[in-house]
């Protein structure tokens, strides 16, 4: 039978620390004089009592490491419990709102999908569009480092969580779980940082550019306006299409690359892969449009690469109607959200890596059918690929096309057109942002969609930040009953 008090006890002080976080945007409501700032203070005291409650009535049941168990299901736990209170903020800042819809917002932050229910965000109140880009930028990697924080100071193994999370570490590059998630906070602050004076730079309001630098890093996609990219000039899409596709890389690289190791980065083949294929998406995309359009060669570039980006790495931001683009381009986008970046990064979907790693395996199997008596050995990059490696790449595959193929078919039988229907299963499950069709609002917004489509699409949205197959194994009754 599995202790659930340690991973309680995890859970309790990371509701505290969400809690604390409250503070800033109750804090940014004060000084600009709006009475939201009482909100953020009802959430925050809510939270952190009962973070707290949660601690103390824990504290003794530590011990000296989680088990696989335990770190498989603090995982899930985190994920449901922290939207829960992350959601408190809008639903009682925002009247009218529903449970409903401040789940499905709160969740949509957290995993960093980005899909938004919100409408009329021009003139919404600058604390609730903050906790919005918060949500997102701790989702993006942010909840995972302060897990391995508190970890190993409660004298609690950080590395099956770690492990548990999906990120690949392609190695022990630093000896501890403490001293990674360290560097990868300061990496990830870094360059959020970055982000946020290059956008300030490019004539981003502050309010602005500090909210857009914490959704594009952690490649979430929840913008201050309704019109997202689209509201501000071109040079703040170069801006966007750079520091998205970064966020998209794996942050290990980056761990190694302050610690003065270059050449992972540049040898790394998934890294080479992605960076191939956004080339190829983005050429595809740009000879499209300059043979359908009369848009100047520099905004056909421009928008082509955005949006592309914007979709491989999973973030979601928009600068053009590119549903009006025509069906090729639609098609482009569709499977570059499939695809998705790095593992190890901030963005969703399957990743490069799984797709590298099953076309090696297709490919083994196409030449041990022409040469039955041939021992093939898989490799990758000059690497063996284990056996281990392989099959769980099949069944992830497995999952999420499963996964996708039944949520499509719930979708429609909620209500939904089949075009809007395909792409809400798409853009949840992958963690991508925007959906396609007549429900979904002239700003992107889906708050038209039945409540039974929004409770199965925030339910994709776990599984697909959790990819699947974490959350699905506590499901098996052998989990429960080891």
């Amino acid at each position: 039978m599995i202790d659930f008090r340690p991973v309680a006890h995890i859970i309790g002080w990371l509701l505290m620390a969400l809690g604390t976080i409250m503070l800033v945007p109750m804090l940014l409501d004060l000084s600009l004089g709006n009475p939201d700032w009482q909100v953020f203070l009802q959430s925050a005291l809510i939270t952190v009592l009962t973070g707290g409650l949660v601690a103390l009535a824990t504290a003794n049941a530590l011990g000296p490491s989680l088990t696989l168990r335990q770190s498989f299901l603090l995982t899930t736990l985190t994920w449901i419990v922290l939207p829960l209170f992350g959601a408190l903020p809008l639903l009682i800042g925002l009247p009218g709102l529903s449970w409903t819809d401040a789940m499905f917002e709160a969740m949509s932050g957290m995993t960093t999908t980005g899909t938004t229910i919100l409408t009329g965000l021009d003139d919404m109140p600058p604390g609730i569009l903050l906790w919005r880009s918060i949500l997102q930028w701790l989702g993006g990697l942010g909840i995972v480092i302060v897990a391995l924080i508190f970890l190993p100071v409660m004298k609690v193994g950080g590395m099956q969580h770690f492990r548990s999370e999906g990120f690949d570490t392609m190695g022990k590059v630093l000896p501890r779980a403490a001293d990674i998630s360290w560097m990868l906070l300061q990496i990830y602050a870094g360059l959020t940082i970055l982000a946020g004076l290059a956008y300030l730079i490019a004539g981003m309001s502050p309010f602005d550019a500090v909210n857009h630098a914490l959704t594009t890093v952690s490649t979430g996609g929840f913008s201050t306006r309704d019109a997202s990219f689209a509201a501000f000039d071109a040079p703040t899409h170069w801006i966007a299409s750079a520091f998205m596709w970064l966020a998209g890389l794996p942050f290990i690289r980056y761990v190694q690359l302050v610690n003065g190791s270059v050449q992972p980065l540049f040898r790394d083949i998934q890294v080479r892969a992605y960076f191939r294929w956004t080339l190829y998406a983005v050429g595809l995309v740009v000879g499209y449009r300059l043979m359908t359009s009369d848009e100047p060669l520099e905004a056909v570039i421009r928008e082509a690469s955005f949006n592309v980006v914007s979709l491989f790495s999973g973030t979601g931001f928009g600068s053009a109607e590119i549903d009006a683009w025509g069906d090729f381009p639609i098609l482009v986008f569709i499977v570059a959200g499939f695809i998705g970046s790095c593992t190890a990064s901030t963005g969703c979907s399957l990743k490069v890596f799984r797709y590298l790693v099953l076309f090696e395996a297709i490919k083994a199997q196409l030449r041990q059918m022409v040469s039955p008596n041939r021992v093939i050995i898989l490799q990758l990059d000059g690497r063996r690929l284990q056996d281990d490696v392989v099959a769980s790449v099949v069944v992830m595959f497995s999952a999420f096309v499963l996964g996708f193929g039944i949520l499509t078919i719930l979708l429609s039988l909620s209500g939904l057109e089949m075009r809007t229907a395909f792409t809400a299963a798409w853009t949840a499950i992958a963690n991508i942002g925007p959906a396609f069709g007549p429900e979904v609002g002239p700003t992107g917004a889906v708050d038209g969609f039945p409540a039974v489509a929004k409770w199965l699409m925030i339910v994709a949205m776990l599984l697909g930040r959790l990819e699947m197959v974490s959350v699905l194994v506590i499901l098996l009754p052998r989990f429960w009953r080891g």
